[in-house]
């Protein structure tokens, strides 16, 4: 009971973060979340490579999310981002992410995607799109970050919007960076595409 109080804990803090979001779909995504079953449960795992860093992140962050997380750092399902598939595996290797919400789930839901998503320090993503409507907010660490014309340092509380198709990337520094994610509109996955070429982009 402690462990399913610590997750619902985390979720309701993620939810408070979209609720406030001014694109009507960060509320959508906010209340999907909190009103949806699970039909598993979330039990502890074994610790992931990145378990560490990601702790030390998350403790130096004053964000009351990072708190939340830590928390249930240890249900948490982290594992490769869902479209590995279409990415080096030199760059897949630089993340980590937990889907929680989403047609393959594990909290089911139809038309949106959710979840956490780590970065290495000292680490380049390079440019991507996808058809998904994006919207990101840091949680903790920074990250120098690139949204269409856009290019600036993010840190934490900040909430970046990606619109369907805009080409975006990250770059991050010492710490690295932890940021909770979630896609509305068209959410396949096989959009999901490279605007310069990985291999060279690594070489940066």
């Amino acid at each position: 009971m402690v462990q399913n109080n610590l997750f619902q804990a985390m979720l309701a803090a993620i939810s408070e973060v979209f609720e406030a979001e001014t694109n009507p779909q960060g509320p959508h995504t906010a209340k999907t979340l909190m009103v949806t079953p699970s039909p598993v449960t979330f039990d502890p795992v074994p610790q992931c490579l990145l378990d560490e860093a990601m702790r030390r992140v998350l403790a130096a962050s004053d964000h009351p999310v990072a708190g939340a997380i830590l928390k249930a750092q240890n249900l948490l399902p982290w594992g490769s981002n869902p479209v590995e598939g279409n990415t080096e595996r030199s760059i897949a290797a630089m993340i980590s992410v937990a889907s929680l919400l989403g047609p393959e789930g594990p909290i089911p839901a139809p038309d949106v995607r959710l979840g956490l998503v780590y970065m290495r320090p000292d680490s380049y993503y390079p440019l991507h799109l996808h058809d998904a409507d994006e919207t990101y907010a840091i949680i903790a660490g920074q990250a120098l970050w690139t949204a269409g014309d856009d290019v600036r340092m993010r840190q934490v509380g900040d909430m970046i919007h990606h619109p369907s198709l805009m080409p975006h990337a990250f770059r991050t520094g010492a710490e690295g960076f932890l940021a909770i994610w979630r896609w509305s509109g068209d959410i396949n996955t096989h959009s999901y595409r490279f605007t310069e070429d990985q291999a060279a982009s690594i070489q940066a």
